[in-house]
This record gives C-alpha cells, structure tokens and sequence, in this order.
C-alpha cells in the first residue's frame, strides 16, 4: 500500500474542474477499500485507472509543451486528428483514442518502442481481469503488491523523461507571467495557481521541479525581478514539496 499511495505524488496538486477532483478521490477511495477489505481484484482495477489518469495528464503536459511534435505524431489517426486537438481536458483522450495508442505519444519525450511496450502492457492485463474469465488473478496481498511495484517502476521512468517537458512549461509560464499588466492575475499567486498548477495540471513531483528550476540565465531579461516574485510565490504556496519528495 505504502509504495501505491507514491503514485499520488505523480498526479495533480489540485484541479480547476471540481468534478475531475471528485473524480480521482473516488478512484483513490475505491482502491484504498477494496486493498484494505481484501479484494485485490477490484482494487488492481481502481489502480490501474489511476496509472492511465497519470498517463493521460502527462501527454497533455507534452501537448502544452510541445504542440508541433503533438501534432506530427497524430498522423494515421484520421478523423480523430481534429478531436485530440480540441481536447479541453486530458479525461477526453479516452474518447477518441483506444488506452494504449496514447502511450505512443511517449516517444515525443524519447521514450523507445520497447518503453512504450512496457509502459502499455498493463491495459493488457487489466483487459484480461476486466471480463469474465472464472479466474481471479490477484488472490493475496503480495501478487497485488507485485503489480503496483511493476506499475510504479514505471510510473518513475515515465516521470523521469517528463522533467524536460516541465522545464519547458515552466519556463513558458515564468517568462509570459512576468508581465503584471499582460497576465491575467495580478497576484502572483493566483496566477501560478490558475495558469500554471490548474492549466497544466502540475503534480508535487512537476512543483519540486519547478522549484527547483534555475532562472539564472534568464537574468538579462527585462522582467527578470518579476520572474523572482513569481519562484517565490511559488516556494510560498508549496513550502514542503522539495522535503517530502526527497524523504
């Protein structure tokens, strides 16, 4: 149980959208019981909604990031081209994209063939547990375990290529929120909370990152003192991030 509740550390702080909230505390809560009252199956089932919700949001951090390569690799998706495009959240890939064709869009952040296997053959496996087949394929706490240390290895990797994707992000943000008369919050902080946590869906992990970020070389630009105020702002509104994660 221990290593599964680190997956909450990969996915959002917090949403703008109070259903999408809603959303992942019930997935969360649905896991947690079904472990604690021994019915693995079920909680593997809860779990692995969980890992594909973390999934979802990182390929709409790329998307954000890297819009140009997003849409080179949705060549060969045809009409559904148009529809991953307009997607206004990352809960709305699911409906133009089967669950394991958005682990493609990994190989945007140097993820290879073989990765993206790994990454995928957990929707197999969910597949196989998700109809009726006579079997139950997680009996005891242990092979449950064995699973969510498989699916967290790779949670980790796929976290790890992601650092440069955040890097973009938020040096985009940091650059265009620096101007208080063109942004849209003139505190800072609800400025990063909008605009930089609810827009791009940033979880600890991504905020330990960003406080983290050195701003140096962007010392000669002209709202640099502003971008200070903006990393300040930041370390303020999550002072404990960098500690926790590190523990």
């Amino acid at each position: 149980m221990e290593e599964a509740l680190e997956l909450a550390e990969y996915l959002p702080r917090s949403f703008a959208n109070a259903n999408e909230q809603a959303y992942l505390d019930f997935v969360w809560s649905a896991f947690q019981t079904n472990y604690d009252d021994g019915r693995y199956e079920f909680a593997s089932l809860a779990f692995h909604l969980l890992y594909m919700s973390f999934v979802s949001f990182s390929i709409w951090q790329i998307r954000l990031a890297r819009p140009e390569q997003f849409a080179m690799a949705m060549v060969g998706f045809d009409k559904h081209e148009s529809r991953l495009v307009s997607c206004e959240t990352p809960f709305e890939f699911y409906e133009s994209l089967k669950e394991s064709q958005i682990f493609r869009f990994l190989k945007l952040i140097g993820c290879t063939n073989q990765q993206v296997g790994e990454f995928a053959k957990f929707v197999r496996r969910r597949n196989k547990i998700a109809h009726p087949t006579g079997n139950v394929f997680f009996n005891d706490r242990a092979a449950i375990d064995a699973e969510i240390a498989e699916m967290m290895k790779e949670v980790r990797n796929i976290e790890q290529h992601m650092q440069p994707v955040i890097s973009e992000l938020y040096r985009r943000f940091i650059e265009t929120s620096a101007d208080i008369e063109e942004r849209e919050y003139t505190d800072p902080k609800d400025e990063i909370t909008a605009n930089l946590i609810h827009a791009s869906y940033m979880s600890a992990a991504d905020i330990a990152f960003c406080r983290r970020f050195d701003l140096s070389p962007l010392s000669a630009h002209d709202l640099y003192d502003e971008m200070i105020v903006l990393k300040e702002a930041l370390t303020e509104l999550y002072p404990a991030e960098d500690a926790e994660l590190a523990a």
